[in-house]
């Protein structure tokens, strides 16, 4: 794992994992791809390695973010999956040209065409992200419990019943908030 970066790959979405690259939307937002560089690292650590991204490239791979992000809300709550949102992970799915090759440890791994192309990365994305928002995937889309926060996350527990996106994050803030409130409720 890469310094800076928290375990995104929760549940192995790397769609849901993606859009968590903007935290607390309903809060004090938080960038955690704010540069090319924060990107290529992003795609690193997430088996997606890229020696190159470029502005125009961050700008694709934020607006397949909040696109992914849009439909996947949209899909959790069984709202219509906005066009605009469909159109932009669509064009990124199309666009790329990954190959999914089998390691020698029967591992999937993924081959970009070139070593500078983040169309081919956001290209694997987008076809995760078409995946668990067509319901080709076992579990099912959610809406993390946190005001500040409600992040679309992919569900795969045996319940289906999970209320935070991240329980190290979210969930801990919430059980904390909820201990405070009862500390001070609590006579001296």
């Amino acid at each position: 794992m890469r310094a800076g970066f928290p375990d995104f790959r929760l549940g192995n979405v790397l769609a849901t994992s993606f859009t968590a690259t903007l935290t607390e939307r309903h809060g004090n937002a938080v960038e955690r791809i704010p540069t090319p560089h924060r990107l290529v690292d992003w795609l690193e650590v997430n088996g997606l390695a890229v020696d190159s991204c470029t502005t125009a490239q961050l700008d694709l791979a934020r607006s397949l973010r909040e696109s992914i992000d849009v439909a996947a809300t949209a899909a959790a709550l069984q709202d219509a999956l906005p066009a605009s949102a469909v159109q932009v992970i669509n064009g990124c799915s199309a666009e790329g040209r990954a190959a999914a090759i089998l390691t020698p440890e029967g591992k999937r791994q993924w081959r970009l065409s070139s070593a500078s192309r983040v169309e081919d990365a956001l290209g694997v994305i987008a076809a995760d992200a078409i995946s668990i928002i067509a319901g080709e995937r076992d579990g099912k889309l959610a809406l993390c419990a946190s005001p500040t926060c409600q992040a679309a996350f992919f569900d795969t527990s045996q319940s289906r019943t999970r209320k935070w996106c991240d329980m190290n994050t979210c969930g801990n803030r919430q059980k904390k908030a909820r201990f405070n409130a009862k500390q001070r409720r609590l006579p001296s």
